[in-house]
């Protein structure tokens, strides 16, 4: 196990009736600024909620909505100029993982004299911040309590992250009600994604880490058991909040500690979520199990390790072992309405090449830690993917 040091400061306030609390949490930074997505907080009353909750608790407030999937630049650009211009003391994300990235951006990047990119380009290392809070409407990213932010530049079609201790929310309001609008390719989307962020943890070559490998695989199981469910009884509010729960739990760092991860997969779908504009849990349960085979060429222990303990599957050849595993995968994806194969996202052998050299420039082509992939490596990825 390695040596490591933890810490997370967000505050969770999870369950029915939270709403009622987010006028309170925000009346003690001052002014905010409510960003959010498309209609769907509207039409459902949250947002009315929302503004209802700061005004008791006399908060002045003004917003901004319009965040897309795959979060733009641009807009990030659109809230720095609201906070400059209207003095704003703490941002608030009503939304999912795209609306929060959005707020986290525009925190550091409204204190910073350059250009909020040089974040994201590694030019710069972000030095002051504004709080951020967030009412959760999308169990996914588990950007509500994490220190990651990835933003989309659309005109060169980079998709990059950027993680400081900054970008912890001070608060994260968790209701699972409010979640309750979603159609079940978005739930579908987001189980997938919260599967990979255990997964990029899991898949690690570090020594005696057994403690956080078993928190890894019972949550693993829990989002296998109940995300089905969920889509399956849309208003069952106990399947809402264990998926809820373990979309938070899957990205709050608390389960790499000691070990790390491996991050390859992440960056080989940024690439397609940046080019395509295709949603980023639909990519990854395209991209993981053509990932799996791959990497298994060469070291199966983990992948085996995963099958036994996650899928309960028992066999004493590898290669059937790990055959099995990525049957089981694709099985649990097609069960949560997730497409198999790139060719039904509409993507081609286009532009392979391009995505695979930008993956590994991402993290300086040193892409993956349970095994090290090169531009070639991923293109190969791409093509199993097909």
């Amino acid at each position: 196990m390695n040596d490591f040091t933890y810490l997370n400061p967000t505050k969770i306030i999870f369950g029915k009736n939270t709403d009622p609390q987010i006028g309170s949490e925000c009346a003690k930074y001052g002014k905010t600024l409510i960003v959010y997505g498309g209609g769907s907080a509207e039409r459902s009353g949250l947002l009315g909620r929302v503004r209802k909750s700061l005004s008791d608790a006399g908060c002045e407030y003004t917003e901004i909505g319009g965040v897309k999937p795959n979060p733009r630049l641009d807009f990030v650009y659109k809230c720095i100029d609201i906070i400059r211009r209207e003095d704003v003391k703490l941002i608030l994300a009503v939304g999912g993982g795209s609306v929060i990235d959005t707020a986290k951006a525009a925190s550091t990047g409204a204190l910073y004299d350059g250009d909020v990119w040089d974040f994201f380009m590694k030019k710069a290392s972000p030095t002051a911040h504004l709080p951020v809070g967030t009412v959760l409407t999308i169990p996914a990213a588990g950007s509500e309590s994490s220190p990651s932010s990835v933003i989309t530049k659309e005109d060169t079609n980079d998709k990059r992250g950027c993680s400081t201790p900054m970008h912890y929310p001070v608060f994260s309001v968790i209701n699972p009600e409010n979640t309750y609008g979603l159609s079940a390719y978005q739930l579908g989307c987001g189980a997938s994604d919260m599967l990979a962020h255990l997964m990029e943890r899991y898949f690690v070559n570090t020594a005696c880490c057994d403690v956080t490998d078993r928190l890894i695989e019972g949550t693993a199981r829990s989002i296998i058991k109940y995300a089905p469910k969920t889509i399956a009884e849309p208003d069952n509010y106990d399947y809402r909040a264990e998926i809820l729960l373990a979309g938070t739990i899957a990205h709050n760092g608390s389960l790499d500690i000691g070990r790390g991860g491996d991050w390859a997969c992440h960056q080989i779908e940024h690439q397609l979520s940046a080019y395509y504009d295709i949603a980023h849990g639909a990519g990854l349960a395209v991209i993981f199990p053509a990932w799996m085979e791959y990497v298994s060429r060469k070291n199966p222990a983990k992948l085996i390790q995963f099958g036994r303990r996650v899928f309960d599957i028992s066999a004493a050849d590898e290669s059937i072992m790990i055959s099995l595993l990525i049957r089981h995968m694709r099985e649990f994806y097609a069960s949560i309405g997730m497409p198999s194969t790139l060719t039904e996202l509409g993507i081609g052998t286009e532009i392979f090449s391009e995505m695979a050299d930008k993956a590994c420039a991402c993290k300086n082509y040193n892409l993956g830690s349970y095994l090290h992939l090169d531009p070639a490596d991923v293109e190969e990825i791409y093509r199993l993917a097909l």
